[in-house]
């Protein structure tokens, strides 16, 4: 695979959809696991701004590998894998970013096993493990300009 520089437009938009499936995910009722469950749309509410907001992350990652350095991963665990083997994460980052694979795979692959109190503390802890990892591929996206396509 042969990197054609990452695109800026992309960029752009995955990184406006993961700010606004964190927001949707901080504007549900977490103040409590009661509050959570009271309705029981919420829940349902907040699997599927995680979901989404991890599947835009790992769209981000896989874009910067192939774009920018012409790296192909398909797989989510393997991006994270690859994000660390190209020192855009270090190695605590890329094992938080396996782990968070792993939540998206069973959220969509084991749905029926992901009760409401594992997706009430998910809701509650994961936007601040989501909005690191953004910022570190933002950061080196930065950093590496000539690897970014403006056109």
């Amino acid at each position: 695979m042969t990197p054609a520089g990452i695109r800026e437009n992309v960029v752009a938009e995955r990184v406006s959809w993961i700010r606004r499936m964190l927001q949707g995910l901080r504007d549900l009722p977490l103040d409590s696991e009661k509050s959570f469950q009271e309705d029981p749309r919420t829940p349902a509410a907040a699997e599927s701004y995680l979901r989404r907001a991890l599947e835009a992350l790992f769209d981000l990652g896989r874009h910067v590998l192939a774009k920018g350095l012409g790296v192909a991963a398909v797989e989510y665990k393997q991006i994270a894998v690859q994000l660390a083997a190209n020192e855009i994460l270090c190695d605590e980052d890329s094992r938080l970013m396996r782990d968070m694979a792993g939540y998206r795979n069973r959220m969509v692959h084991f749905y029926d096993e992901v009760g409401t109190a594992e997706l009430y503390q998910l809701a509650r802890n994961a936007t601040g493990d989501l909005e690191r990892l953004l910022a570190v591929i933002l950061e080196w996206i930065a950093g590496n300009p000539e690897r970014v396509d403006s056109s």
